[in-house]
């Protein structure tokens, strides 16, 4: 599951190559539980965006300077870098090795190594699966929705952030390809047992559509990878005309900020979907002529909601095309920079930040909904649905 944002399309960064921005993030159900340090910061807390890209220069040669001294004297370059991105002060500044580096870049083609599953972590620590993939390891081993996932190659997961659980669960990019085990301690009901699957090559479903009584189509987009923009406009192409569309980005950490933008050109006509400065200099995102302005549009947030998913959300919301309905997003805005490392690992650090089409900031502040859901949020986006008209 990807959970960083790229403005461009993945591709590997190197010394002198053309700028690729990411967003830095997390895995998708570590946002969704609260679990991350730092998820909430005060926007008075925050470096203003020009600070940090006045910044971004010197952390960046500082980072370097320190992988390529640590390699000179026989040290590791990845974690003198990483020491110096801490001390940088950088909240999303991350080194990573050229194997996670790659796994991620596959990840957001919409393809990933690991067993299938996905959990949450309950209120009392526990931590539960909540979907299996269809011919995946763990559908093949008999897991379900329901089980509790109590350890990972002996390691009891009770009490552990989900992003770590995952972790396990994928292993060490470079030393758990496909086809490596991984033993899982399960229960359901009264019943314990372990199971030991191998890990396989899988790929994700970002964009699912499901019609609700009455004609409303409801897409869930859960990562902008590749070709989730083409997914949502033929969704919206396929609705049935005079219903309404229900966008549900809960929990979508982000993903390519290119397809959030195609996917807000499913449902505006052309015009702003956000600005960004990168090195001082300010940038634009619009979207294609042509996308549907006709059927009504309630989009669904929650504090999972990250990134390119805010941009989405911030651009359909001041646009006025949207009713937005949930809480209060994450609030992810900032843009990150790669640069490859001495080792070959990767560096991101800072560059910039995004506003919303009416210059609101979103790192540190997140996007407020218009309307609060707090029982079942479908239904009353429902509800909201039958109360709005034609926004053409």
């Amino acid at each position: 599951m990807p959970g960083r944002d790229l403005f461009c399309q993945p591709r590997r960064p190197r010394a002198g190559a053309t700028l690729t921005l990411v967003f830095a993030g997390v895995l998708v159900a570590g946002a969704a539980t609260g679990s991350l340090p730092g998820a909430r910061t005060g926007a008075g807390e925050r470096k203003s965006s020009q600070d940090t890209v006045r910044s971004a220069p010197a952390a960046q040669e500082q980072v370097t300077r320190a992988a390529a001294e640590a390699m000179a004297a026989g040290k590791s370059p990845m974690e003198a870098a990483e020491r110096a991105v801490s001390r940088s002060g950088d909240r999303w500044g991350a080194v990573y090795s050229p194997g996670d580096y790659q796994e991620f870049q596959e990840a957001l083609d919409g393809r990933y190594t690991g067993v299938g599953l996905w959990a949450r972590r309950e209120r009392d620590g526990r931590i539960d699966v909540t979907k299996v993939q269809t011919g995946s390891p763990a559908a093949d081993a008999g897991i379900r929705a329901g089980d509790r996932l109590r350890s990972v190659d002996g390691e009891k997961t009770d009490g552990l952030p989900v992003t770590e659980v995952v972790a396990l669960l994928r292993g060490d990019a470079d030393d758990a390809p496909a086809g490596t085990p991984v033993t899982l301690g399960l229960q359901r009901g009264d019943r314990q047992w372990t199971r030991t699957l191998r890990r396989a090559r899988l790929s994700t479903d970002s964009v699912t559509v499901r019609r609700l009584a009455g004609g409303v189509s409801v897409i869930r987009i859960s990562a902008f990878t590749k070709g989730a923009g083409d997914q949502v406009r033929a969704a919206v192409r396929r609705a049935p005309a005079g219903q309404g569309l229900i966008l549900d980005l809960r929990g979508n950490s982000g993903g390519l900020v290119t397809e959030a933008v195609a996917a807000a050109s499913a449902f505006l006509d052309g015009g702003l979907v956000a600005t960004y400065d990168v090195d001082g200099r300010q940038r634009a995102l619009h979207a294609e002529p042509g996308g549907d302005t006709t059927k009504p549009l309630v989009t669904l947030v929650d504090g999972g909601t990250m990134s390119a998913a805010e941009l989405l959300t911030g651009a359909l919301q001041d646009r006025g095309r949207a009713v937005v309905v949930g809480s209060r997003t994450f609030g992810k805005g900032s843009v990150q920079m790669p640069s490859r490392l001495p080792d070959g690992s990767v560096a991101e650090l800072t560059v910039g930040h995004y506003r919303t089409p009416a210059g609101r900031a979103v790192d540190g502040r997140g996007i407020t909904p218009d309307l609060p859901a707090d029982g079942d949020a479908v239904t009353r986006a429902q509800t909201v649905l039958t109360g709005l008209g034609d926004p053409s």
